[in-house]
Order: C-alpha cells, then sequence, then structure tokens
C-alpha cells in the first residue's frame, strides 16, 4: 500500500446477515476503531459455487441448522449492487474506505463500476487463472491473501498479476490460515517474511486467530497491511462471527497496531529525546574515593565512579589513572579536567 502506517482492514465480511443495517453497523465499530477501511464481500451464490457444494466443517460448526448446502448459506448473504452503493455512501459519512472481495468475474466487473481502487483477491481464487487475468488488467491497487498456497503458488499468482498489467509495487500480499479460528501452531508468521524476501513485495497479514497478539506480533515483523474479521457481537447466527473480534478488541487491536508502529521507530540507535535528561543522572563520572591532596598521584586506590554524569567519562579511567593531582579533591568531588607540566590535557 506504500504508505508509513500500516494499512487495518476490519473484515465485516458476511457478518452482515444479509442485512443492510446491520452492515451499517458494522461500519460504524470499523469507523469508530479508527480501521482504515471496512470490507464485505462481493458474490452471486450461482456463479460462486454449486448446488451442491457442502459447507466446511467450521461452518457446519458454527451454524446451528441441518442445512450443509454452502449455496443455500451465500444465497442469504449476498449484497445486491444497491445496498453496495449505500454502504459506499455511508463509508464516506463515516470518514472510512469501503472495500469488498469479489469472488467471480461478475463480481469484478461490478466493482470496478463502483470505482473501487484497491482490489482484494481471497485465498480461494489464488489459482483461479481467469480471475486472477481479470483483476490484473485493471491495473488497480491488489491485496493477495495467500492461505492454502505454497510458495510455487503464490509466485505464479504474483507473476499472472505482474504479466497482465499489474505494476508490481501496487501489490501487497497478504500471509493467510483459513481456518476459522486458526490454532496458533499453524500459524507460521515467519512464511510471510519468506513472501518477502521471495518476492520482493510488501507483505502483510490476514488474521483468523482467537484474539489480537498474532496480528500485533505480525506488525512488528513487517507487516504493511492487516486484515481481521470483527462481529457486533460472537453469540450472533453466521458462518465467521465465532473467529471474529467484537467492537472493543478491535478497538484495541487498532490501539495495539498503532502503538507498535510507533515503537519500530527508525534503524538508528541513538537516545531518544524522552532519554536525553536521563543520560546526567544515571551515568557516571570519575570521582575521589578519598580525600586526594594537590599532587597526589591519581589511582584505583583513590579513585571510583560514581552518579551524576558531568565529569570525566568512566570510559577514560585509564587516561586518569597514573596522572598527578593539579589540586585537593574531596570525597565524592569530580575530577576535572586539568593541564599539569608535561601532561596532555584531558580532550
Amino acid at each position: 500500500m506504500k504508505s508509513d502506517n500500516v494499512f487495518i482492514i476490519a473484515e465485516a465480511g458476511v457478518n452482515h446477515n444479509g442485512n443492510i443495517e446491520l452492515a451499517k453497523k458494522l461500519i460504524d465499530v470499523a469507523s469508530d476503531a479508527e480501521a482504515d477501511a471496512v470490507k464485505f464481500q462481493t458474490f452471486k451464490a450461482e456463479t460462486l459455487v454449486s448446488k451442491n457444494a457442502q459447507k466446511a466443517q467450521y461452518q457446519k460448526e458454527n451454524m446451528n441448522d441441518d442445512d450443509n448446502s454452502q449455496f443455500a448459506m451465500l444465497k442469504k448473504l449476498e449484497l445486491d449492487i444497491e445496498t453496495h452503493r449505500e454502504l459506499i455512501v455511508y463509508c464516506h459519512s463515516k470518514k472510512i474506505m469501503f472495500l469488498s472481495t469479489p469472488f467471480d468475474l461478475d463480481s469484478i466487473e461490478l466493482l470496478d463500476s463502483l470505482d473501487l481502487q484497491i482490489f482484494k483477491i481471497p485465498s480461494g481464487e489464488i489459482t483461479n487463472l481467469p480471475y486472477l487475468i481479470a483483476i490484473a488488467k485493471l491495473n488497480k491497487k491488489v491485496i493477495l491473501s495467500s492461505g492454502m498456497a505454497t510458495m510455487q503458488e503464490v509466485r505464479e499468482a504474483f507473476e499472472v498479476l505482474v504479466h497482465n498489467g499489474t505494476q508490481k509495487e501496487n501489490i501487497t500480499i497478504l500471509h493467510a490460515n483459513t481456518m476459522y479460528p486458526t490454532p496458533m501452531k499453524d500459524v507460521n508468521l515467519n512464511a510471510m517474511l519468506t513472501i518477502q524476501k521471495e518476492l520482493h513485495v510488501e507483505v502483510g497479514y490476514s488474521d483468523h486467530t482467537l484474539g489480537i497478539e498474532v496480528p500485533t506480533a505480525a506488525v512488528a515483523m513487517g507487516a504493511k497491511v492487516i486484515e481481521k474479521h470483527f462481529t457486533l457481537s460472537r453469540e450472533m447466527e453466521g458462518p465467521d462471527h465465532k473467529a471474529s473480534l467484537e467492537p472493543f478488541e478491535l478497538k484495541a487491536m487498532v490501539s495495539a497496531i498503532r502503538n507498535i508502529e510507533k515503537a519500530l521507530g527508525s534503524f538508528k540507535k541513538k537516545p531518544s529525546p524522552s532519554e536525553i535528561s536521563n543520560i546526567s543522572v544515571v551515568r557516571k563520572s570519575i570521582v575521589a574515593l578519598k580525600p586526594i591532596a594537590k599532587g597526589e598521584i591519581l589511582n584505583e586506590s583513590n579513585l571510583t565512579v560514581k552518579r551524576p554524569a558531568g565529569g570525566i567519562n568512566p570510559m577514560r579511567w585509564d587516561e586518569v589513572v597514573g596522572r598527578v593531582a593539579q589540586k585537593s579533591y574531596g570525597v565524592d568531588e569530580m575530577i576535572e579536567f586539568m593541564v599539569s607540566q608535561n601532561v596532555t590535557p584531558f580532550k
């Protein structure tokens, strides 16, 4: 996404349950959490799935009905073009970007007609050549999820996009795992870095774990885009609610990510503005361990190192030991920079 800030996508997905008023409430939550975008899903059940396709296991477990038809489930969750238009206007009023993932060629055309500038490719379409070509030809910004994919499949999809019109710098690839929720042992965040190293692109992470630790860790590792499902309540009926953040958790995730961004800072190691005042307090100077008379030799028995700073830096201890005291010192008095006969002055 070519920005200094992490691009945070609050994934509403199908958690609107086919109800536009619920969709608007989700937009309210995403806007209040200060996410950069709220994302829905655009599809026609007829073009997405065959009528005899079964639900995924997690969908069966998350829905309290006896109908295992994926088609029937998705048919209830479609958003028509007028609903898209209304939600786009509503997002604009809430000062948050509207995004949606297209799941078929018609949906790509629909979203392009609505002038979306970022196209999100879901993990399930990473091996769909006609679909990838259609998006590539738009020459828009692309976010590609890579759940279930091998590195070779990620590379092939990336090359299809580039060879068919999408500029490399406009592609961000998200590491992902498509299990809802994803077990921690299956996250494999290091694979995000492999994608970055192999393809030299910006990377991010689409998270389906419970909680906010993993997306926050992904940002610390260099993710430039974070996508996370959210819902009004995990108790709602629907396939994705149980693996989604509730409103207060979404807000906490955004806040944690913004704090991590600040904490990452630059690559230059130097004192920060907030700690400079501590240097004089917690660093030390070379001082007199006991009374020292003028003309006495400075040595390890009459010198020590104590706070505060401001005198001779203890790193210059070897330069001080063996010199002649040019004045008398009381206990704890800082040894001063003084010039004695035939002695090189301190620098």
